[in-house]
Order: structure tokens, then C-alpha cells, then sequence
């Protein structure tokens, strides 16, 4: 098999320097950190049913694993992350399957998803670890499948489209067994994100385009009729995930419900803060779950308008920066990991601010390196560190200089 080898490996091993490491990403991340940091800080002081310390301590400890985490991929070579592509692909699909059976039983009563494993009072959810491991395999299978069909075609194109739907549909057919929504729909946009860099036909890429835009539009019919939601719960949707859409279609009687309290909680925290906050020291709005995906509400009611318009600008300075390393990369195999990562850290931001200001419905999703919670906080550093080991690795081998195909 065709793989993105270095022409001269000894180059690999040749010392680096601090331009080879992209800073700006990195000091983009530990400002999210330090907001994150703050934020649940300010979360937790106001839950008085939670050790401040010990809870922080944990958060700060996954954090310096992350970073860990991160510092080793960036050091790792696109011929290694190749290599390394379907193990980590594997590893996914078995815990993915193995959480089936061994979910925590409590966990899932509270969040109605069967996707978490629990050691004593660790927690871990094995979806997280499965999207950098399908970002990884579907550039992997992107990249062999292009340099076997150098030109393409629509008889080529149609194929690379079935081999990309062969690798995420089990991970989508184990999410709704898991009936976790929301990674659902992170992993169909990192399927999104590879499949628009892909180098697919235009002929091929707008009528799929159209026909996804009209399959949306007859999913957001079918889940405000009766018909259309009797189709959906035999697809397997639950009665929660509809009470959800029904808050985020009613806000204003959402508060009568108990699946909606937390949204409706959530704006009314967002909306005390108006442009500067009430202070960090009049966090007052109850909101549930505030220290991890409602996170955002502490921050628009401690800081208001010009707090969360920092923490979007943030992000918006991250995204531009990965985007900014795809069109700068000559390596095609790089350029798809890291689109596969834009695509999840923004789906992420874009759904954990959405749903917090009533703009979409609740969907339980972290935002990144802010949340509370180290599962996620892996997934994104993971992407981080992807990312980092493009620039770090961008001037020191043939391969990132010259496109080249090496058996």
C-alpha cells in the first residue's frame, strides 16, 4: 500500500527550532485553558455540593495529560500517524462496542445515553477517542485512494465517496445504539470536513451537496410532525431528544418542563449579564451542569456581552489559525487531518454557544478546552497536537516539500 513516507527518514531526526513549532495555536489553546479555568472555577464556587480544590485539581491534571498528549503527536511524522491510522481506527470501533455492554447504568439514567464508562469516580466516553481516530483513517483512505486514481473521475470519485461511508457508518450505526445524538452529529461533520477537501468532482460535489441540504430540511419536518416522528422513533430517536426540540422551538415555556429548565435557566443567565457582566462574584442563575456543557452561561452571566465576544474571538483567531496550516501544507495527507479537526473543534463551538442561547436545541456537547471534563479535552488536544505535527514536520522532510509517492 501506498503510504506518505519521507523520502530521507535521517531528515526527520534533524533538530528543530521554535519556527517549526506554530505558537500561535498554542498560546490561542492555553487562553481558552485560562478562560476554562476561570469559568469553572466560578461554576464550582457556586455549587457548594462539590469540592472546589479536588475538582480543579482533576481538571488541571487533565489538562497537563492533554498537553502531554499533545507534545508527543507533534512529534510523530505523517509516515507514523499513517501507519498508525487503522490501529487507532480499531481501538475506536472495539470500545465503541465494548461501552454496549459495560456502560455506567447510572450515568445513563441521568443523560439517557449509553456511552459512558465508569471507574470508581473516573468517567470516560469512548466516542471521544473515536473522532480523532476516524479523522486519522478517513485521510489515511482519502489520500491512498487518491494517489491510486490520480485523475479524477466520477465512476473514481463515486467509489472514494462509498470507501468514506464504509468507514463512518458503523461508527453512526454505534452512536444511536449508544443514543448519543450529539456525537452523532460531530462525527458527520468530520465525514463533512474530509469529504469537501477530497478533491471530489464539483459534478459529484453539488448534487451530493443539494441532496444532504434537502435530506436536513426533511429531517427538521419530520421531527416537528407526529408522522415524521413516528418514523424517527423507529429509526431509533428517543422521547427526550424530541422534548428537546420542543424547548428549543418554545423557549419561553420551556421552564415548565424539566427537560427544558436547563435552556431556559441557561438564557436567563446569558441575558443577566448584559454587556459587562454581573461579576465574578454574582453567579446567582442556577443553570444544571453549568461546569461542563452549560459552561458558556457562567461566562455571558460573569463577564456578559464582552466576555463571550473574547471567548468567540478566540476561537475565530483558533479555527482561522487550522485553516490558515491546510492551504500552507503541501502534504495532501496533513491537509486532510487537520480539515477533519477544523471541522470538529467548530462544530463543537458552534453547537456548545448555539444551544446555550437558544439557537439550537440541547445536544450535550462540550466546548472545547473550556469545558469541565477530560474526554473531550483528549479528543481536541489530540486534534491540537495532529496539528502541531504538520508545522513541526512541514520543512524537514521531502515529502512535505514535494507531493511524492513512496511504496
Amino acid at each position: 500500500m501506498q503510504n506518505p513516507n519521507l523520502k530521507n527518514r535521517a531528515a526527520t531526526f534533524r533538530r528543530k527550532d521554535d519556527s517549526q513549532i506554530d505558537w500561535r495555536i498554542i498560546f490561542v489553546v492555553l487562553a481558552l485553558m485560562a478562560v476554562g479555568f476561570g469559568a469553572l472555577f466560578l461554576a464550582l464556587r457556586a455549587d457548594s455540593s462539590v469540592s472546589i480544590v479536588h475538582s480543579m485539581l482533576i481538571q488541571c491534571l487533565w489538562w497537563l495529560f492533554g498537553w502531554g498528549i499533545a507534545i508527543l503527536l507533534m512529534h510523530l511524522d505523517a509516515d507514523q500517524l499513517f501507519r498508525f491510522a487503522p490501529i487507532a481506527y480499531a481501538l475506536g470501533i472495539a470500545l465503541l462496542v465494548f461501552v454496549l455492554f459495560a456502560y455506567s447504568r447510572s450515568l445513563a439514567a441521568s443523560t439517557n445515553a449509553k456511552s459512558w464508562l465508569a471507574i470508581g469516580s473516573l468517567t470516560f466516553q469512548p466516542s471521544e477517542v473515536m473522532k480523532p481516530a476516524l479523522i486519522l483513517m478517513l485521510s489515511r483512505m482519502v489520500y491512498t485512494h487518491n494517489q491510486n486514481y490520480a485523475v479524477h473521475t466520477v465512476s473514481s470519485d463515486f467509489l472514494l465517496i462509498v470507501k468514506m461511508i464504509a468507514l463512518t457508518l458503523p461508527v453512526i450505526i454505534l452512536m444511536q445504539l449508544q443514543h448519543d445524538f450529539g456525537s452523532t452529529l460531530v462525527f458527520v461533520a468530520i465525514f463533512g470536513g474530509i469529504f469537501l477537501v477530497s478533491g471530489i468532482l464539483n459534478r459529484i460535489l453539488v448534487p451530493i451537496t443539494a441532496t444532504v441540504s434537502t435530506i436536513g430540511a426533511l429531517a427538521i419536518f419530520a421531527v416537528t410532525t407526529t408522522a415524521g416522528r413516528t418514523i424517527l422513533t423507529n429509526l431509533g430517536f428517543q422521547a427526550y431528544q424530541f422534548a428537546r426540540v420542543d424547548d428549543w422551538l418554545n423557549p419561553g415555556g420551556a421552564a415548565s418542563s424539566q427537560s427544558g429548565f436547563q435552556l431556559f435557566q441557561s438564557i436567563k443567565a446569558i441575558g443577566s449579564g448584559r454587556i459587562f457582566g454581573n461579576g465574578v462574584n454574582n453567579i446567582s442563575v442556577y443553570v444544571p451542569v453549568r461546569e461542563s456543557d452549560m459552561i458558556f452561561s457562567v461566562i455571558g452571566e460573569g463577564l456578559g456581552f464582552v466576555g463571550g465576544f473574547v471567548v468567540i474571538l478566540l476561537y475565530f483567531l483558533l479555527i482561522y489559525s487550522l485553516i490558515r496550516r491546510v492551504f500552507d501544507t503541501k502534504n495532501s495527507f496533513y491537509a486532510y487531518v487537520v480539515s477533519g479537526v477544523v471541522l470538529m473543534v467548530l462544530f463543537h463551538v458552534f453547537e456548545n454557544i448555539g444551544m446555550s442561547i437558544g439557537l439550537v436545541p440541547l445536544t450535550g456537547i462540550p466546548l472545547p478546552f473550556i469545558s469541565q471534563g477530560g474526554s473531550a479535552l483528549m479528543a481536541n488536544m489530540i486534534g491540537i497536537g495532529l496539528t502541531l505535527s504538520m508545522q513541526y514536520h512541514n520543512f524537514t522532510s521531502e515529502f512535505a516539500k514535494k507531493e511524492t509517492s513512496f511504496k
